[in-house]
């Protein structure tokens, strides 16, 4: 009590302990595009949270290459075997009503998503699709290829890079503004459609989706709780360290 009252500002905002705040994914999100307009990229009028670059050519790798750690961050949330991402979940479910693999399970989740856009008259891209293409790919060829493991302490660590590999990716994807993944663009448009918080619409889906694929047999855990929880601040991180290997006066171009 008496070193709080002596200081100038007791109160100060740790940007780095924000689990459990209610706009914890608010403020991770504004202190991530933050770091993309420090690196060059403009902010896409016509789609939220997209950002745009002069230089195609760039969008492109960035895009390509953070669908693929994506794809990877998400095998090893299912490799580690102690849950996965909510719309996985869904996957999963799928898989073992129907029998298919997870790969394709995922492809017609999001194709699926996808015919819902046209009743919101949301607009898909290159990213859009290569986002349900390359994503179902890696899922598919290269999960087989990932170590599973017996011992808990080693589950929780593959879950753990996941996430982290999930989160990396997303920020690329993020930065190649080829158009929204099938999720993001449901999510944009339903709330365009109910006028409500974005962060209330994207909840809303994400625990439906995860009621549907538990319900359907996908697996709920530890590694759902760590993707909700820490899918934010790894996003953030990646514009960190983008921002710290190219510099706040260099621009990818």
């Amino acid at each position: 009590q008496s070193r709080a009252t002596n200081n100038t500002r007791p109160i100060v905002e740790l940007a780095l302990a924000l689990f459990g705040h209610p706009e914890a994914g608010n403020i991770w999100e504004n202190h991530a595009f933050s770091w993309l307009r420090k690196l060059g990229w403009k902010d896409a009028p016509e789609f939220p949270s997209v950002f745009k670059h002069t230089d195609g050519s760039i969008s492109v790798v960035f895009l390509v290459a953070g669908l693929i750690l994506f794809g990877l961050g998400e095998a090893l949330l299912v490799a580690a075997g102690v849950g996965v991402s909510p719309w996985t979940v869904l996957a999963q479910g799928i898989m073992q009503v129907t029998g298919w693999s997870i790969g394709f399970a995922t492809f017609v989740t999001s194709v699926v998503v996808l015919l819902l856009w046209v009743p919101l008259k949301q607009t898909p891209g290159m990213g859009t699709i290569l986002n349900a293409i390359i994503i179902s790919l890696v899922l598919e060829f290269l999960l087989p290829f990932l170590p599973t493991f017996d011992h808990l302490g080693l589950q929780l660590a593959e879950a753990t890079l996941g996430v982290l590999v999930t989160g990396f990716g997303g920020g690329l994807y993020l930065i190649s503004n080829l158009g929204p993944g099938p999720r993001d663009g449901l999510m944009t448009g339903l709330q365009r459609v109910t006028d409500l918080p974005i962060a209330w619409v994207r909840s809303g889906i994400e625990l439906s989706v995860i009621a549907a694929g538990w319900a359907l047999g996908g697996t709920v855990g530890f590694g759902t709780v760590l993707f909700a929880l820490g899918i934010g601040p790894s996003v953030a991180a990646s514009m960190y360290g983008l921002n710290s290997m190219f510099g706040q006066k260099k621009v990818l171009s």
